[in-house]
């Protein structure tokens, strides 16, 4: 697990002071998305499908440390939209330094390289660069060629920089996972710290509804890809979650684990549905009917969906909440998943040539960029 001590230290701790003083709902991550403009149209992303004059605002320093402090969460992710084309980007991650937050900046790399000199080196800020596989792959996904290619270079110029930087990886139904083998093999080679894998989440304004992946389709493609790992792989992921995906570990969402700030409030529930806003945390988590979340709630939304941002958090508190996550994880870390033969991995091999259980179409946009 590509994880350094002192990050997983102040998660460990901040996990078992909760546990320690009876409290159920905490936050783990901060999701803070302070803008949805990007300079990508992935026809997979429902984020930029808000009228022109949304995608023109975005929030002020002030209001994203008024969230994180309201929060409290170890940890602020901030995705978007592409947050690097925030003009005060740099002055609201130089806020989050100052209350040592861990910061995962997540990125296309488009302005990465031309933006580092607006950033300072530190153990509190990671560069979380988007790549959903090698070239073609990756830039079929965001559907313009290029993008590999300069994320690549912006990673290489990152790293040399003396900058954290891992990798975010949203797999779909066409995944391939011997070329993913490879793919991952690669970012090794980069150096970057780790890597993070989910599966995509069907959003419903997203341009493209025929590649998500379904919950067998998930376990299956996950199974293939991640039995018998090589030992140079670094994932910056709770062991337990890549289990999960795997089908050998039981874990139920967690939606308030990381919740959502963004230009309208707190999102209700999660980082992944927008069913209302929340004026502030508390309200969030008082007002919002967590027993109609999560795939055992029946809830057609949630019945496919594994994704990191629901299911993380639920593997990181089994991890230090209970003896047997604690155990588990320890035998993942030390040992390493348990090998499985040629036959199982046959089994769970896909129908389609391409990917699982559908062979490889393209994928295109259907929509345009707005002109901000």
């Amino acid at each position: 697990m590509a994880v350094p001590l002192s990050q997983m230290w102040t998660v460990a701790s901040y996990v078992l002071r909760q546990k320690w003083r009876g409290v159920e709902r905490y936050p783990l991550v901060l999701m803070l998305e302070p803008l949805f403009r990007c300079n990508l149209a992935c026809a997979g992303c429902g984020k930029i499908q808000f009228p022109v004059d949304v995608l023109r605002r975005h929030l002020s320093p002030e209001e994203c440390f008024r969230a994180v402090d309201e929060c409290g969460a170890p940890m602020v992710s901030i995705p978007g939209g592409e947050p690097l084309l925030h003009p005060q980007m740099p002055e609201i991650v130089a806020g989050l330094v100052e209350r040592k937050k861990y910061i995962y900046l997540c990125t296309n790399a488009l302005k990465l390289e031309e933006c580092l000199p607006r950033f300072r080196p530190s153990k509190y800020l990671l560069f979380s660069v988007h790549l959903d596989g090698p070239g073609e792959v990756h830039d079929r996904a965001v559907c313009r060629e290029g993008v590999y290619d300069v994320a690549v270079q912006a990673i290489k110029a990152a790293i040399a920089a003396g900058f954290r930087v891992t990798t975010n990886s949203t797999l779909f139904d066409d995944a391939d996972p011997q070329r993913l083998r490879e793919f991952f093999d690669t970012l090794m080679d980069l150096g970057v710290e780790g890597m993070m894998i989910s599966p995509g989440y069907s959003y419903e304004k997203a341009p493209d509804q025929q590649h998500f992946l379904k919950t067998e389709q998930t376990r299956r493609l996950f199974f293939r890809l991640l039995s018998n790992p090589k030992r140079r792989w670094r994932f910056n992921q709770s062991p337990l979650f890549l289990e999960f995906l795997k089908g050998q570990f039981d874990l139920e969402c967690t939606p308030w684990g990381n919740p959502t700030y963004n230009l309208f409030g707190w999102q209700k529930p999660c980082y992944l549905l927008g069913e209302g806003y929340a004026a502030t945390f508390q309200e969030l988590l008082d007002t919002t009917d967590w027993a109609a979340y999560g795939r055992r709630s029946g809830n057609p939304k949630c019945r496919d969906c594994m994704v990191h941002c629901g299911y993380e958090p639920t593997a990181v508190r089994e991890t230090f909440g209970s003896l047997r996550g604690f155990f588990k994880t320890a035998r993942l870390t030390t040992l390493g998943p348990r090998r499985v033969s040629e036959a199982q991995l046959a089994a769970a091999a896909p129908v389609g040539a391409g990917g699982v259980d559908a062979p490889e179409t393209p994928r295109r946009a259907v929509h345009e960029l707005p002109v901000l």
